[in-house]
């Protein structure tokens, strides 16, 4: 009998394709996973999808330009311009998006800490 719940195999699949990444680690924050470089959060499972922030440009041209990428509002919470969902039914699918990920991983380490 499996005990993997779908949250639990997503989680998985996203460790597994970012903690592979140079500098990232993984911890919880406000019940979400989230994933960090530089102690700073570059992307987070929320509900049926994975937040990113990316530069608001490149955020706002991939809400317009695929239809898996919605604003990211974990909890309803309001949406920041720099942050996207990218959602995918299969979790394994999320392979396609490592470019977005490392952009991510690498506009996050680039910012200045305020």
């Amino acid at each position: 009998m499996n005990t993997e719940t779908p949250e639990s195999d997503r989680k998985a699949q996203i460790d597994a394709l970012l903690l592979k990444l140079p500098g990232v680690s993984a911890r919880k924050i406000n019940s979400l996973d989230a994933y960090f470089v530089n102690d700073k959060m570059f992307a987070c499972i929320s509900g049926s999808g994975v937040g990113l922030r990316l530069p608001a440009a490149t955020a706002t041209d991939l809400q317009f330009s695929r239809d898996n990428v919605v604003p990211f509002q974990p909890g309803g919470m309001a949406s920041s311009r720099e942050w996207v969902q990218i959602d995918r039914a299969d979790a394994t699918e999320y392979g396609k998006d490592l470019e977005l990920f490392q952009a991510s991983l690498e506009f996050v380490k680039a910012a200045r800490s305020r």
